[in-house]
């Protein structure tokens, strides 16, 4: 029985590492855009459960020649899309990666996304980690935009 508790805990205290190290993505989407339109954008919330901060750093699609992060900020009255080198995930807090604010940024597109399909990219983290989302492409609704283009929690 000992023996039995202790597999348990050592079971627990890993799984919780391994939480800890991960990051939560939800409502991942990419927006659908007209034939020929050689770029679109990528949506979705990144949840960091961890204790550490985070920050996505890279994310590469077969569906993009390139990919950067972007943001929306305001410059002299003036809502401007710029890249940023990374998108920070604070601990224990969601990021929204929404119009108007954070967002990926997928340019070069090797075919039209088609309303309904799937695309795939890979995520890259400031501690090397990876992850693999598959996201519909779908229309984005301008009602989605968030106001200040930062972050919340959920």
């Amino acid at each position: 029985m000992r023996i039995a508790t202790l597999s348990l805990v050592m079971v627990s205290l890993f799984s919780a590492t391994a939480l800890a190290q991960s990051l939560a993505v939800e409502e991942a989407r990419v927006r659908a855009v007209p034939p020929g339109s050689p770029t679109t954008a990528a949506f979705m919330d990144l949840t960091n459960p961890g204790e550490t901060d985070l920050a996505l750093v890279g994310a590469v699609s077969p569906l993009a020649g390139t990919l950067e992060l972007h943001n929306h900020v305001m410059v002299e009255g003036v809502m401007q899309m710029r890249q940023v080198e990374e998108i920070p995930l604070p601990a224990g807090e969601t990021v929204r990666l929404a119009p108007g604010g954070w967002h990926l940024m997928l340019f070069d597109l090797a075919r039209t996304p088609l309303e309904g399909e799937r695309a795939t990219f890979t995520l890259t983290l400031d501690n090397g980690e990876t992850l693999t989302v598959e996201a519909p492409v779908t229309r984005v609704q301008p009602m989605e935009m968030q106001g200040d283009g930062q972050h919340g929690s959920h």
